[in-house]
């Protein structure tokens, strides 16, 4: 018998596209632990943990109202050092959600991938 996947899905409870990678999970009978980084905080190791497996590019969401506020300083030549602290500092400035499959992450929501990923 195959092992279950460890799932955890990383994100703000009243995120939408939280709530439709969620629905998507519990449709297909998934279990998964639910990490909430605006209330439970995410440390630096994991933050570079996951920026060495699919870029620190992928995950600082330049898009969202929290990084559109930033002083033009804090958003100009944003280095890998410069995301990580401006995301430990804001979680919402980390694209959501942040699937981890044992190991393996799968960052946003597209049904598409999360259907590859779960056969």
């Amino acid at each position: 018998m195959a092992k279950s996947k460890q799932i955890t899905i990383y994100g703000i409870r009243n995120c939408d596209t939280m709530k439709k990678a969620w629905t998507w999970l519990d449709a297909k009978g998934l279990a998964y632990t639910l990490h909430d980084y605006k209330k439970a905080g995410l440390d630096k190791a994991t933050l570079e943990a996951w920026a060495e497996q699919v870029g620190w590019e992928v995950l600082l969401n330049r898009a969202g109202t929290t990084f559109k506020n930033l002083p033009d300083k804090d958003k100009e030549n944003v280095t890998e050092k410069k995301a990580i602290a401006l995301m430990q500092a804001n979680p919402s400035m980390i694209k959501r959600p942040v699937l981890d499959v044992s190991g393996k992450l799968i960052v946003g929501f597209k049904p598409e991938i999360y259907a590859a990923a779960f056969g």
